[in-house]
């Protein structure tokens, strides 16, 4: 329509133009020449008119026709492209669109987006801790060492770690191998493993690691039927005992042999009888000599993880790789984004009732023999450092300053051990009020100060032996109370050289956190 009237102007300006040049012409001419202008401009009035009706009637028909024959897709869409409603709707299904691509890439990326979710969250908990402390702080003065812990504890460019997601994973990957080999070996006489318990820094919350962090679980072992276990300790009477072992006895089950189907007594059947009625007893399959051997188990548990693993539901999520190892199971998981995690399995044999378990983990030695299973604290300072979560203020730094320390030990003779010691008697110590962010180089300093004193006193107690703060939620044996404190640090009262290379790298470290504080990196 717009089109239509502007070349009727133009036509009428064209056919008027004579008018503004009538000066030049007679009166009768311009009369004339007037009288057919008026004339044509009627026509080409009356023309246009008809043109345009004649246009309107024929698109009609043509809409009715497409609308009827369902071809109309190109008319419709000229004629809803003049209408605002159009744009509208076209931005309506982009953003759709641009919503179905995102919910599809998520769906893929399942594993990357919970990692996300629990950093950001992690990063949104942090936030608010130091608004609130920011608000608590407000009137204090600004030079005051608060302060300046709460500026450097900014500056730290701590790991990030998802340790939450990944945890659960964890768990429910060890509880469904549970079930499997339950079903497994049901029938069998295989040691009988318990749930798994969560031990080490990376489920304490402080692991200094970052990819490469390790999800350890303590796999506990009960005997199978018809079997016993007996832990030998060491028979110098060593605390903390030395040379542990787990000897495996054979026990009578002729009073059970009704209540349990189709089991003979080791003890009082025939070995023929056994062999063609019974499945081999522990001792024929993971013992040496009488006694549980550690690389049998370890051996044994990694072959059942491969056959059990295509039954799990985490197959279809994960590529799984069995790590070398003689005395525990490591696993790798590989996700479909390339993300990488590492699952160790130790086994352990519990003292008693306590916290306290025999464990397959190597010592410091240059040979561990099959048959020797060391002492392990590793679930009760799991269950001292949950103990402290749940006593401590919600922005408690006490792991934050745990996590620094073990960071700069690279290239050291210092373990992590010696600082995780020395962080528990601080904690049961001071109180758990002055652990927050805004005491942190308060606390930073009351670590290195309470090693430096250690160190020249040839002085660090182990924190499980003779112990009078002890938390009663932790189980000890009764062993471990009335004996005399052991001392980490014994072998450096035992040579000199030792103490003075242990005290120049301590010097080291110092120069080291330094640094770190400043520069944040």
């Amino acid at each position: 329509m717009a089109i239509t009237k502007f070349f009727a102007l133009l036509v009428q300006s064209i056919i008027q133009c004579p008018q503004m040049v009538g000066d030049e012409l007679d009166e009768a001419t311009r009369e004339r020449m007037e009288q057919r202008a008026q004339h044509l401009s009627r026509e080409m009035t009356r023309l246009l008119q008809e043109l345009e009706q004649r246009s309107l009637e024929q698109s009609i028909r043509e809409q009715r026709t497409q609308e009827q024959s369902g071809v109309a897709w190109g008319a419709l869409l000229f004629s809803t492209l003049q209408h605002w409603q159009f744009w509208a709707i076209a931005g309506v299904l982009v953003v759709l669109l641009g919503l179905c691509w995102w919910l599809r890439k998520r769906s893929h990326e399942a594993d990357n987006s919970s990692d996300e979710e629990s950093s950001n969250s992690d990063r949104e908990q942090l936030e608010e801790e130091e608004e609130q402390e920011d608000e608590e702080s407000e009137g204090e003065d600004p030079d005051d060492e608060r302060d300046l812990g709460r500026i450097f504890a900014k500056r730290i460019q701590w790991p990030v770690q998802n340790l939450s997601y990944r945890s659960r994973v964890v768990q429910e990957l060890v509880g469904d191998l549970l079930r499997v080999f339950q079903e497994l070996f049901s029938n069998s006489f295989f040691p009988m493993l318990q749930p798994g318990i969560r031990v080490g820094s990376t489920f304490e919350g402080w692991s200094p690691h970052e990819d490469d962090a390790v999800y350890c679980l303590l796999m506990p072992l009960k005997p199978p039927q018809g079997h016993a276990f007996h832990l030998e300790m060491s028979t110098a009477g060593d605390m903390p005992a030395k040379d542990s072992c787990v000897r495996v006895e054979l026990e009578c089950t002729c009073a059970r042999e009704k209540l349990v189907k189709n089991m003979l007594c080791f003890l009082h059947h025939s070995e023929e009888e056994l062999r063609r009625n019974q499945g081999p007893s522990l001792l024929c399959t993971l013992c040496t000599d009488s006694y549980l051997d550690v690389e049998k188990t370890a051996c044994w548990f990694q072959n059942s993880v491969r056959s059990a693993w295509v039954v799990l539901p985490q197959s279809r999520h994960y590529h799984m790789k069995v790590l070398p190892s003689s005395r525990s199971c490591k696993l790798q998981l590989t996700s479909a984004s390339r993300r990488t995690l590492f699952v160790e399995m130790i086994f352990g044999v519990q003292q008693g009732d306590s916290d306290i378990f025999l464990s397959s983990q190597a010592t410091e030695a240059i040979f561990t023999p099959s048959t020797m299973w060391p002492e392990t604290y590793a679930v009760a300072e799991a269950k001292f450092f949950s103990y402290i979560a749940r006593q401590a203020p919600r922005d408690s730094f006490h792991l934050k300053c745990l996590q620094l320390c073990t960071r700069i030990l690279v290239g050291t003779g210092f373990s992590t051990y010696t600082f995780k010691t020395a962080m528990m008697h601080l904690l049961i110590t001071i109180p758990l009020s002055c652990w927050r962010r805004r005491h942190f180089l308060l606390r930073l300093e009351d670590i290195m100060r309470y090693l430096r004193c250690c160190l020249e006193e040839k002085r660090l107690d182990h924190f499980f032996f003779g112990n009078e703060n002890m938390p009663e939620e932790i189980l000890l044996p009764p062993a471990f109370q009335m004996a005399e404190p052991f001392n980490l640090f014994q072998h450096l009262a035992q040579d000199p050289v030792a103490h003075d290379k242990v005290l120049c790298e301590f010097d080291e470290l110092q120069d080291r956190l330094t640094r770190l504080l400043f520069y944040g990196h």
